[in-house]
């Protein structure tokens, strides 16, 4: 693959995609944030200072660093539960539908924090396709920012690490992905452009990300933003 910092048009070559979900795919911030401060008064804890560690990460992370003293599985159901019936405002992202059909369904899939369970639900209700096997919080011991869940991703495509693009919205994904040895494209979904200075490229969203497919490469084109 080929990369480099420009404001004019590149092409990125790969034979795989790993996507992030939230924030990538769907937005479905507004579910998180209210069930994670319904979570957050069940248990006494201030929720705008939770909400300021939660994002990019696995929930069952989080919640051992925010109170280390409850069981973290069993907090994790309760939280689960929350997100679930929280349903109202989940959106897909502008460009995803068009990328996701451009793509041929052996060549991309999911890399989320979030669990199997929630994460079928957001995809299923946002009407986007699931793919067969993806990779979820409860896949791999070890979450973003570490390599682990993006390195699954590309064994899982059948793909090298470097072989594959990941895109990102947080900056715990996007250390992740240039951990791995991916090739990582980060939008600004969610964090300012100085907080994603490790991606590769920036863009705004997946709009005017275009498609080609040529044997086993993938052309991706696309206008980064300046930097």
């Amino acid at each position: 693959m080929s990369s480099s910092i420009s404001s004019s048009p590149v092409t990125v070559q790969c034979k795989g995609v790993l996507f992030d979900m939230d924030g990538i795919l769907i937005s479905s911030l507004g579910s998180v944030e209210r069930s994670w401060t319904k979570w957050a008064l069940m248990r006494g804890v201030n929720a705008a200072e939770a909400l300021q560690v939660i994002h990019g990460r696995r929930a069952i992370d989080s919640l051992g660093a925010i109170r280390p003293d409850l069981n973290a599985e069993e907090e994790l159901k309760i939280l689960e539960d929350l997100e679930i019936e929280d349903r109202e405002d989940i959106v897909v992202l502008p460009g995803v539908r068009e990328l996701l059909q451009a793509l041929p369904q052996d060549r991309w899939t999911v890399v989320t924090s979030a669990t199997e369970r929630l994460a079928r639900v957001r995809l299923t209700s946002a009407g986007l396709p699931v793919p067969q096997c993806f990779i979820h919080g409860e896949t791999v011991t070890q979450g973003k920012p570490h390599p682990a869940p993006f390195l699954a991703g590309a064994e899982l495509l059948g793909f090298a690490p470097r072989e594959c693009v990941v895109f990102e919205d947080s900056a715990s994904g996007v250390e992740a992905g240039r951990a791995a040895g991916c090739i990582v494209i980060a939008t600004t979904f969610s964090h300012a452009t100085e907080r994603l200075e490790g991606a590769d490229f920036i863009v705004g969203d997946l709009s005017a990300m275009a498609v080609s497919v040529d044997g086993d490469r993938l052309d991706l084109r696309f206008v980064p933003l300046g930097r």
